[in-house]
Parts: C-alpha cells; structure tokens; sequence
C-alpha cells in the first residue's frame, strides 16, 4: 500500500491542523493505520494509531485530549485532527500501516510509510 501525507504547515500556538494520510494500491480497510512524529534531534515517537474500522483508538499521553484520528474507509484516508497545537509539536508527522491490529504504539510494527509532512508551530 502507498501512503500520502499532507496537510502540515506553519501555525501559531493554539491553533488547529489537520493532517491527511491518502492511501493507494490495497483494501483501506484492512489495515490499521497510526501517526507518528520526529522533531528535529530527537527519536521518533508514536501519537495516534486506529484499528481498521476506526473504533478502537490510542493516543500518546503528550497528545490525549488534543488530537483525534479517525478514518474514513470509503476514501481510504485516515486523518489527524490537531487542536491547541504546542510548540512542542512541532516534528515531520508521518502516517503509517499494517494488517496486524495489536502493538500499533510500536513504529515496528507497521510495514509501509509515508513521506511525512512538516508542521511548525510558533510560540
């Protein structure tokens, strides 16, 4: 399957964005789809995941209650809506996939990857 992401940007703090995930080339619905980040110098680290119909869902702490996944199947597009953004959320945002339904905060878990998509945000 491939993988799109879009939607990132430069914004203020406090301010909303929502990132795309696109994806092309197998049945949406079967995979699980999760959101990870990497700000500059540090690892990678994993923010949403959602199973294959968007009913079970999983949050980092540093983003619970401030990003939402969802998914909409019949577009084959998975999205990350981010509220009262931080500086401290600044990082590539990259979207990820795979048919397996468990360990999805682990990025090893998932086989296919999107290029990333930049978000910036501003003190």
């Amino acid at each position: 399957v491939q993988l799109q992401a879009s939607g990132g940007g430069l914004v203020q703090a406090g301010d909303s964005l929502r990132l795309s995930c696109a994806a092309s080339g197998r049945t949406f619905d079967n995979y699980a789809m999760g959101w990870f980040r990497q700000a500059p110098g540090k690892e990678p680290e994993f923010v949403a995941a959602s199973d294959w119909r968007g009913g079970n869902t999983a949050y980092a702490d540093s983003v619970k209650g401030r990003f939402t996944i969802s998914r909409d199947n019949a577009k084959s597009t998975v999205y990350l809506q981010m509220n009262s953004l931080k500086p401290e959320d600044t990082a590539v945002y990259y979207c990820a996939a795979d048919e397996s339904m468990i360990h999805l905060r682990h990025g090893v878990t998932y086989t296919y990857w999107g290029q990333g998509t930049l978000v910036t945000v501003s003190s």
